[in-house]
């Protein structure tokens, strides 16, 4: 199961639980807070009116007293009144009044007059100077029978006399209990779907992060240079850069080995060569030869120097992810200038370069290393390009990229060579010339072009369709992303 499922999953059951948890212990507080809320009222409704109801009960006329017939009075009363949206429209309290005994004398439902309530609670303990309370069932099998009592003691200087209680059916209550219950329910139900959307992008912010880091790793293993990802989360983050971190140190160790060995071979046959003239100089030989060993000796000094440095601008541009100091360079100016560096050259060769150079294209770049490309590419041309020939360069744009194409007419390259020589090292033979080049120029090439967004691509160059005959040159193509002011 996917990560981002299994997190989203977990949040969903916190919530879950969280808010049924809530939603059961809230509805079990709200049921008894509602029914003290009423009980609260009805203790201070007991004893107003026992006090009201004391005049008549010293009397001893309280069924025929003006009291009794106020309470009568009062249950015909139709409230009109709207509590929370409910309506009530009578009242379903209950009075009746014991005396020290506990013998009903009066009973506002007509019910129990005479009848001995001194074993009820809320009489019983009001007679003994408590608070007197209970709550029954009129139907012991019915929850929604029961009925709250609430008694107040009838006082005449410091003696309790009777007991008034006052009665009122916990169903009264329920419908704001339910109300309640509903308004509870709904507001759970928004919470709950309310916390799954802020799982669900947690989840999705969390996960990226992840999937990054992942897609990260994936690049690294395929050998590409790619930038560390930014990571929000502190701990994710640390995670990135630690891997970040290994793979330099493991790159760095297998870089060192790898490129000590190339130059361990390829300074081999040069430094050979040396050791092997300076030991013929030291005997006697004509001054011509003389000459001749000297010149060998500095030919392959210079070989070396240049095999060095350009070791040196491969190594600096292999150990980078990203641009250091980017600027917005018109490829046509540049390559102009590269093509001027070169008029030597192309005139001790009798080349023809050909430019069709768009010249409103632009490139967002590092103006010395993409010059050195450009030159790398330049120089391949001119050396494998035989006397008298044309060398074309096209500038064109292509939707939002920039394809530059250098095409020459040299001998082209073989089909078993055709995909490494992009490869490190991997040079052919310069026509006219026994020895090989470095095989490090089109290898910074195409970091170059990678570390810019771009990529480049060789091919052997046919003037028609038929691709059985012999190369009618090399065409190199390069795409870079375009940035221009109509962009």
């Amino acid at each position: 199961m996917r990560i981002s499922v299994q997190i989203f999953l977990g949040f969903l059951l916190l919530a879950g639980l969280a808010g049924y948890s809530m939603f059961t212990v809230f509805f079990d507080e709200l049921r008894p807070a509602m029914r003290q809320s009423v009980e609260e009222v009805m203790v201070d409704i007991a004893n107003i009116i026992a006090e009201e109801v004391k005049p008549d009960f010293l009397a001893g006329n309280i069924s025929q007293s003006q009291f009794a017939d106020s309470i009568q009075t009062f249950k015909k009363r139709k409230f009109n009144a709207e509590i929370w949206g409910l309506k009530k429209d009578d009242s379903n309290i209950r009075i009746y009044i014991t005396d020290a005994q506990g013998v009903v004398l009066y009973d506002s439902s007509g019910l129990d007059v005479g009848a001995d309530y001194s074993r009820w609670r809320d009489v019983r303990l009001t007679l003994q100077g408590e608070y007197g309370a209970r709550t029954s069932r009129i139907d012991e099998n019915d929850p929604l029978s029961s009925v709250m009592y609430v008694a107040a003691p009838i006082q005449h200087q410091g003696e309790i006399l009777g007991v008034l209680t006052v009665a009122k059916p916990n169903i009264s209550v329920q419908p704001f209990i339910e109300m309640g219950r509903r308004r509870l329910m709904n507001q759970s139900v928004w919470l709950f779907f309310g916390a799954l959307l802020v799982g669900l992008v947690l989840t999705v912010l969390l996960t990226h992060s992840i999937r990054q880091l992942l897609n990260y790793t994936k690049a690294l293993g395929r050998g590409e240079r790619v930038k560390l990802p930014k990571i929000r989360e502190p701990e994710l983050a640390m995670l990135g850069e630690s891997i970040a971190s290994m793979r330099k140190q493991l790159e760095g160790k297998e870089y060192v080995e790898r490129y000590v060995h190339t130059l361990t071979h390829e300074m081999k046959s040069p430094l050979s060569a040396i050791h092997g003239a300076t030991e013929l100089l030291h005997e006697s030989m004509p001054e011509q030869q003389r000459r001749k060993f000297l010149e060998n000796i500095a030919t392959e000094s210079k070989r070396l120097q240049q095999f060095v440095e350009k070791m040196l601008e491969l190594v600096a541009v292999e150990k980078r992810d990203a641009l250091e100091a980017p600027e917005v360079i018109s490829l046509a100016t540049l390559i102009g200038e590269v093509v001027d560096g070169y008029s030597g050259r192309i005139s001790d060769k009798k080349l023809r370069f050909k430019l069709d150079l768009a010249a409103d294209l632009e490139v967002l770049a590092e103006r010395f290393l993409l010059r050195q490309a450009l030159s790398n590419l330049l120089d391949n041309a001119i050396t494998f390009s035989p006397q008298d020939t044309e060398i074309s360069i096209r500038l064109s744009r292509k939707a939002d990229n920039i394809e530059l194409e250098i095409t020459d007419q040299g001998p082209g390259i073989p089909d078993y060579a055709i995909n490494r020589v992009f490869e490190r090292f991997y040079a052919l033979a310069v026509p006219g010339v026994d020895k090989k080049s470095s095989g490090i120029g089109l290898s910074f090439v195409k970091e170059v072009i990678t570390l810019h967004g771009g990529n480049i691509e060789i091919k052997n160059y046919y003037k028609t369709s038929n691709k059985q005959s012999k190369p009618d040159g090399v065409q190199v193509s390069v795409m870079l992303s375009v940035h221009s002011k109509n962009t």
